[in-house]
């Protein structure tokens, strides 16, 4: 039979501590959290920090149009009584025609960079990302005015490979001759805007770097800005955490197009989402209106556009403050503008 093991001997009575080794001891454990609160905002969560060093004028990327144009927004429809609509393409020709034609914004051997919405894993019957044929139409009409390169990018929300394919956009933009890039982690630079929410934050350097910069938002529904099209497509250039920035969305967008000012904005409003934005996920919501907007006022374009899912200009906080800021103006009346039907 074997010997019985002897019972551990009974625990030493600890002392308390003191206060001043309570308070040691605390302001160690303070640090500690603090410092790994700091390595994981440096290493996860890069972008937006700083903002009480936000000191100086804004940055400012500005790719506009030099010289007089014959109209500052052309509003094209392509549903006519009788005849058939016409297509993407048509619509996204005649209104860059109305603006002048492209070479009134691309000069030859210009690298140009083409910003869709291809935010979502989604189809384009689904409406949440740019129509990929208004997409092409704008590839090729870049082309014909003489660019030397057409570089298609976004930053993605979901998966960018899923996004791309699915979306239609890299085929589509592929086989006009685009070069199709995917956003990955060194193509992003980190960057002081200067805005009163943005501040240091990783910026997509495709979209910067370019000659000229085409933004090609699609119109839909937002459910915290109520409606999103040229302003709020430039989240698509920056890395980072940026459903931060829904905090203070108004104010985002409005330091986001502060940044962008593009050389031409064409609305895909073609099919709209007009409810459960920005990706949806049920065809029915998305409706056929068969419309393109050209502008090179991004705001105007937005408080025109934001019509076609039953908002109203002023009811979009982020107009008021572009047209404060000197963006643009949200009073398209004022502007020359024409729409026409084709």
């Amino acid at each position: 039979m074997p010997p019985k093991k002897s019972p551990p001997p009974p625990e030493t009575p600890r002392e308390l501590p003191s206060r001043r080794e309570v308070l040691t001891r605390a302001g160690l454990a303070t640090g500690l959290i603090a410092g790994t609160a700091a390595l994981a905002k440096w290493r996860w969560d890069k972008g937006g920090f700083g903002l009480h060093e936000a000191k100086g004028a804004r940055q400012v990327r500005d790719f506009r149009p030099k010289g007089d144009l014959p109209l500052d927004m052309a509003i094209v429809r392509g549903a006519r009584e009788g005849q058939p609509n016409a297509t993407p393409a048509e619509l996204v020709m005649a209104a860059i025609a109305a603006m002048g034609g492209m070479q009134r914004f691309v000069s030859r051997g210009d690298i140009v960079a083409v910003k869709p919405n291809i935010g979502w894993d989604r189809t384009p019957l689904h409406a949440a990302n740019t129509n990929p044929a208004v997409v092409a139409a704008v590839v090729k009409a870049a082309y014909e005015a003489g660019a030397k390169k057409v570089v298609v990018t976004d930053a993605s929300c979901n998966d960018p490979s899923r996004c791309f394919q699915r979306s239609g956009i890299w085929k589509a933009a592929y086989d006009m001759g685009a070069e199709v890039v995917l956003p990955v982690e060194h193509r992003f630079r980190g960057m002081r805007l200067r805005g009163d929410v943005l501040d240091e934050w990783p910026v997509y350097t495709p979209l910067v770097n370019a000659d000229k910069v085409i933004n090609v938002p699609i119109a839909k529904h937002h459910n915290l800005s109520k409606y999103t099209a040229a302003m709020k497509n430039w989240y698509g250039v920056l890395g980072g955490r940026r459903n931060r920035l829904h905090q203070n969305i108004d104010t985002s967008i409005a330091d986001l197009a502060t940044f962008m000012r593009p050389t031409l904005t064409i609305v895909d409003a073609v099919r709209v989402l007009m409810r459960n934005g920005p990706q949806g996920g049920n065809m029915d919501d998305a409706k056929e209106q068969h419309i393109v907007i050209a502008s090179i006022d991004q705001v105007a374009a937005d408080a025109w556009g934001c019509q076609l899912i039953g908002q109203k200009r002023e009811n979009l906080g982020y107009l008021q403050m572009a047209q404060d800021r000197g963006i643009g103006t949200m009073f398209y009346e004022k502007l020359r503008v024409r729409e026409l039907a084709v």
